[in-house]
């Protein structure tokens, strides 16, 4: 068993908290906040967070983003792997810092882009080659928590991690515009960024809108695929050669008589809960001295080209 603490227990935290305690690969030691919790009464409390962190193998960073690095950074001298919320940190440099640092003293770090664990996003993954166009929406009601950094660092990172995921391609072009309606920073933010290898991504993020939805869709040379990230849900629309023999066939024709048929797949969603997943996957990448799937290269990736739509605003 891996001996686990977590620091900072807001919303997340409380969450990773509560599940690490029933985890097959953990074993939770306690955790650290700037006071003890009467709710979590249950679990150990270290008033000094060192203590915690020498007493445990990996730390869990589950504070606002400012104070990511400064923890990070005192459990990677301690020799300690890390597990991070998203972002990885406020800014480049400092995640640089810990890349290098992780990679140094061969420890693990795992960013929290829980995205990636998504059921729906899980079945179809693989099947999601070489897109010439995607187009994400992530849109939330306003919530005060998550506004200490923009719109951008806050919900679109997530997308921008899904896109990076299976573009293996540097940004060529970047286009960025963003609103501010109650915060300093963005609140409402659409970009597009076109990369070296032709694919083409337009984001959208907004934390104050009238309902939820976390959407992407994916188009590609031989499938439209949608994956509704909120709904673990996920559809594919692919064309083939019309088959004469199915009088019930979709059929599309163009100005050339040429007859395509539309067919519909479900793939099957195995239901999961993502945030237990990516803690499962942090422990099987300490155990097997393997990448994590969600490494500190991905979340410095992430980053800069969340900075980048930053800097184009």
């Amino acid at each position: 068993m891996i001996k686990a603490g977590i620091i900072g227990v807001g919303h997340l935290g409380k969450i990773h908290l509560k599940l690490l305690n029933i985890s097959k690969y953990f074993e939770l030691v306690g955790y650290h906040d700037l006071k003890k919790l009467d709710e979590l009464n249950n679990f150990v409390f270290f008033k000094n967070v060192k203590d915690l962190i020498i007493n445990s193998d990996a730390i869990f960073i589950c504070t606002n983003t400012p104070y990511h690095y400064e923890y990070a950074q005192i459990c990677l001298n301690l020799n300690k792997h890390i597990f991070i919320e998203k972002p990885i940190t406020s800014n480049i440099k400092d995640a640089k810092t810990l890349l290098n640092l992780s990679s140094k003293k061969k420890l693990k770090i795992q960013v929290g882009h829980v995205e990636r664990f998504n059921a729906g996003f899980q079945c179809i993954k693989n099947e999601i080659k070489k897109p010439k166009f995607i187009e994400c929406h992530r849109l939330a009601e306003f919530n005060p928590r998550g506004n200490d950094v923009s719109v951008v660092l806050d919900l679109m990172i997530h997308d921008i991690d899904i896109v990076l995921s299976l573009i293996r391609s540097k940004p060529k072009v970047i286009n960025a515009n963003a609103v501010c309606v109650i915060n300093d920073t963005p609140d409402i933010c659409n970009a597009r960024v076109e990369f070296e290898s032709g694919e083409v991504a337009n984001f959208t993020a907004s934390r104050i809108s009238q309902k939820n939805m976390r959407k992407s869709r994916f188009f590609q040379s031989n499938a439209y695929i949608s994956v509704d990230f909120l709904n673990k849900k996920t559809e594919v629309v692919k064309i083939r050669d019309y088959d004469e023999k199915n009088p019930y066939s979709l059929v599309i024709e163009n100005s050339k008589g040429l007859k395509k048929e539309i067919f519909y797949e479900n793939p099957t969603i195995n239901e999961n809960n993502a945030i237990q997943d990516e803690q499962d996957s942090f422990a099987k990448s300490i155990n097997l001295d393997k990448e994590p799937e969600v490494s500190a290269t991905d979340g410095y990736n992430a980053l800069k080209l969340a900075n980048q739509i930053i800097e184009r605003l």
